[in-house]
């Protein structure tokens, strides 16, 4: 079958998936989706024993019908190499009452890396498929992670560019060094003046400018994004929640077709869309426990139908997920619709216009598989403390947010379903928030003190993606208002 794809507002269709991949978002600011889900199409049994590069290929293979085997194969080859610390990949690790899927093993500790490893040869790929001349220009927005694995994935790789924007004062110490040390000539990396979604906001009004878009193409360049928007990024998301319920069938933790639980700690919705999809395909999943931080905006619109982003920002513990504006919501928003592009534009244009919008009752029941939870910061770190003393196992802080919910989730509904949560980063990455939740209180302790603490608490080894950055030097130091994000690339280019 060959899977073609189509914009989430209409006006792009028939497109094949490395054309999606290589334009990361539609004409028409639509996300691209799928005309339709694949299936599995070899039993979990089978799946069971198999690696996670051969996981990866079966499920990937489905979406991405116009890659060769030996593209596809090449690919994962590559991105699942030993910059991972572990030849699993994906370590999943039971701790109390539930399975922690460890996405942080690659090279910067977060579960970015997972998606983002592998997008810069998938799109190299795509752009030798569709004999594309012009340099990729990756422009993203990031509230952390997103653009560190962006830029390590595509650091000096030929024909290509990034731009990564963050918010100034919105991500941890060691986030911002990891990106502000970033190498690579085609690297580059700016601080705006505001939070995560006004940089989302800026860099989609950037893909949505044609105007620029003229102007990029007659100096050679084209964008494309590395954000979850692309589809590029999305799919190889799918494949570990595929690989963490082959692993529990494996391990006999389950039974063969018994439904398991995902939680997922969430911002801009990309990762639990995976588990999502991943459902769609065949995996049997119960409930989708979606789980957010005090930027409660997700879990209200779960609970009342209503997506409203008119609230005060507020930055947390776990800014990853300090997001108000959840782009990868437009695919579900697409999917409840029963894939009605007209529709799904009008929702999109409200949140623009008015900065909310009011779903159907048909739709809401449409996303029956969703559950929505919220933890404040204090619920945070005692799930974290508390994890911790009954096990000695340690999370960061957006996976402890996603622990709180599940364990109040559990409570409330009595639903004792195996349950995976997804431990989308390394704790070191946030070592003294983690270190203050476990042991009180620590004002006189700095980041890199922190993590020294944290590793004598709890035994683990330091990555070597944080003892890198201890002395790295600092190679990006650009700043700029949010009014002046079009300025600043096309500065950055050489095209004024």
């Amino acid at each position: 079958m060959n899977l073609l794809y189509q914009s989430t507002r209409g006006k792009e269709t028939g497109v094949t998936a490395s054309q999606a991949i290589l334009k990361g978002i539609a004409s028409d600011s639509g996300l691209f989706m799928p005309t339709q889900f694949p299936k599995l199409e070899i039993p979990m049994s089978q799946l069971a024993g198999k690696s996670y590069h051969e996981t990866a290929y079966e499920v990937m293979r489905l979406f991405l019908t116009d890659y060769t085997e030996e593209e596809l194969k090449y690919c994962i080859a590559n991105a699942y190499d030993d910059k991972f610390d572990t030849k699993e990949i994906v370590p999943l690790v039971k701790a109390d009452n539930a399975y922690y899927l460890e996405l942080f093993h690659g090279n910067t500790i977060a579960f970015k890396d997972m998606a983002l490893s592998i997008l810069p040869y998938l799109m190299v790929t795509a752009a030798r498929k569709n004999h594309v001349d012009s340099e990729i220009v990756i422009l993203t927005a990031t509230s952390g992670d997103t653009g560190k694995a962006a830029m390590a994935g595509f650091a000096d790789v030929p024909g290509t560019r990034i731009i990564v924007f963050y918010p100034k004062d919105g991500v941890s110490r060691v986030q911002e060094l990891q990106m502000v040390t970033q190498k690579g000539d085609n690297t580059s990396v700016v601080a705006i003046h505001g939070n995560f979604d006004d940089a989302q906001t800026g860099v989609k009004k950037m893909f949505a400018d044609q105007e620029l878009a003229a102007e990029l193409a007659a100096k050679g360049f084209q964008f494309s994004s590395a954000n979850s928007i692309n589809i590029g990024r999305l799919v190889p998301q799918v494949v570990y929640y595929v690989y963490a319920y082959a692993k529990l069938l494996k391990e006999g933790e389950i039974k063969d077709g018994e439904q398991i639980n995902v939680t997922v700690p969430t911002g801009n919705f990309g990762n639990i869309l995976a588990a999502y999809f991943a459902k769609q395909i065949g995996v049997p999943i119960k409930t989708l426990i979606c789980a957010s931080n005090d930027n409660k905006v997700l879990y209200d619109f779960f609970r009342s139908g209503i997506y409203d982003r008119k609230r005060e920002f507020i930055l947390t513990s776990s800014p990853s997920m300090d997001i108000l504006i959840s782009s990868n919501l437009e695919r579900l928003i697409y999917l409840s619709t029963g894939c009605n592009a007209g529709e799904t534009a009008k929702f999109m244009e409200q949140l623009t216009s008015t900065g909310e919008y009011t779903i159907t009752e048909k739709m809401k029941a449409r996303m029956a598989d969703f559950y929505g939870g919220f933890a404040t910061q204090a619920q945070d770190a005692e799930a974290i403390r508390s994890l911790y003393e009954k096990t000695g196992y340690v999370m960061d802080t957006h996976t402890g947010v996603a622990s709180a919910v599940y364990n109040r989730y559990r409570k409330e509904e009595q639903d004792e379903t195996k349950t995976v949560i997804a431990s989308t980063a390394s704790p070191y990455k946030f070592s003294k928030s983690v270190m203050e939740a476990i042991k009180g209180s620590l004002p006189d302790l700095d980041e890199f003190k922190a993590i020294d603490l944290l590793h004598e608490t709890s035994g683990t080894a330091i990555p070597q993606a944080v003892e890198e950055i201890r002395n790295a030097r600092i190679r990006h130091n650009l700043e700029c208002d949010i009014d002046q994000m079009k300025d600043t690339v096309v500065k950055i280019l050489g095209i004024s």
